[in-house]
């Protein structure tokens, strides 16, 4: 983590609406992210975030009334894949930048937010999940991210890639929305995340340019699991989304004429949003999913 305040223009009004589609106004090009951990193209059953992280991000949450526990989930998920990145400097040691711990503390700011959490080392330990995620708890409280109106320069001042920032963000939203959201759908959605701003391109499947179907193939892709190449062919491997089943986060959302005529296809984000490139002279970005063509649902995995 490295501690760079930036301001991050991005302002809504309550936590609703903080964590369901304001990532649009953050704007612009990919940033080279900064993370350590970031999402892992290796393959696992399972939560996003495991249970017992989960639990440990709602109680540290609730230490700072008004921090959504999905953003301190969030973080924790893109820093070091909630505790389970073997990359230098989260079990021990440190990063290329000096960063340590599953919350990527640098060894300052740790020494001014650190904090004992519940069982966790004492004197406070960055590589302590809990002594961890109760600090980043405090360093966020700190910095805003109590407020809807300072969140998101708060989740800036954390690690001042914008792309960073509008991970969190997407990732915060799906766990919002689906505490229990797959693993595979977490990290499609962090790859879509970090294409945001990005120019469409027809015919493109990255980097540097996305279509529709080329987003979705490449999100999937980096969760180890592989799509056809355009949006009719994706929406009939399938597995469909059932009538009556609600969506979850990760959920590919297709539209067009009819079934046999499928024009378009998004990710689903949670709170009614997906990420798509939509067309010609857009960017790759996050906006309602409720279309009036909407022809159905798929969950990859």
């Amino acid at each position: 983590m490295v501690r760079v305040v930036v301001v991050v223009v991005a302002i809504c009004v309550i936590l609703a609406v903080a964590l369901g589609g304001c990532v649009a106004v953050l704007g612009g090009g990919a940033d080279t992210p900064s993370a350590t951990g970031g999402s892992t193209a290796t393959r696992y059953d399972g939560p996003a975030v495991p249970a017992g992280w989960e639990l440990l991000d709602q109680n540290a949450a609730a230490t700072c009334p008004g921090l959504p526990w999905s953003v301190l989930a969030a973080i924790g998920r893109v820093e070091s894949d909630s505790g389970r990145s073997s990359a230098p400097g989260v079990a021990d040691g440190a990063n290329a930048a000096g960063a340590e711990g599953p919350m990527q503390f640098e060894p300052a700011t740790f020494a001014q937010y650190g904090v004992v959490g519940p069982g966790g080392a004492d004197p406070p330990s960055p590589y302590d999940p809990a002594d961890a995620i109760y600090s980043a708890a405090k360093l966020l409280c700190a910095d805003g991210a109590a407020q809807p109106s300072t969140l998101f320069a708060a989740i800036g001042a954390y690690n001042h890639s914008v792309q960073y920032v509008r991970t969190v963000v997407v990732l915060a939203q799906g766990l919002s929305s689906d505490p229990e959201m797959t693993a595979d759908a977490g990290t499609a959605l962090a790859f879509a995340a970090a294409q945001l701003g990005v120019a469409y391109k027809w015919g493109g499947a990255g980097p540097g340019g996305f279509d529709c179907s080329g987003l979705v193939q490449a999100a999937y892709r980096a969760a180890g699991i592989d799509l056809p190449r355009v949006a009719q062919d994706q929406f009939d491997a399938g597995p469909a989304v059932t009538d009556g089943t609600a969506v979850e986060p990760g959920d590919l959302l297709f539209y067009g004429g009819s079934v046999g005529s499928v024009e378009h296809v998004g990710i689903y984000v949670g709170a009614g949003e997906m990420i798509d490139a939509p067309h010609t002279g857009t960017v790759v970005r996050e906006e309602p999913g409720n279309w009036s063509d909407l022809v159905g649902a798929t969950r990859p995995g």
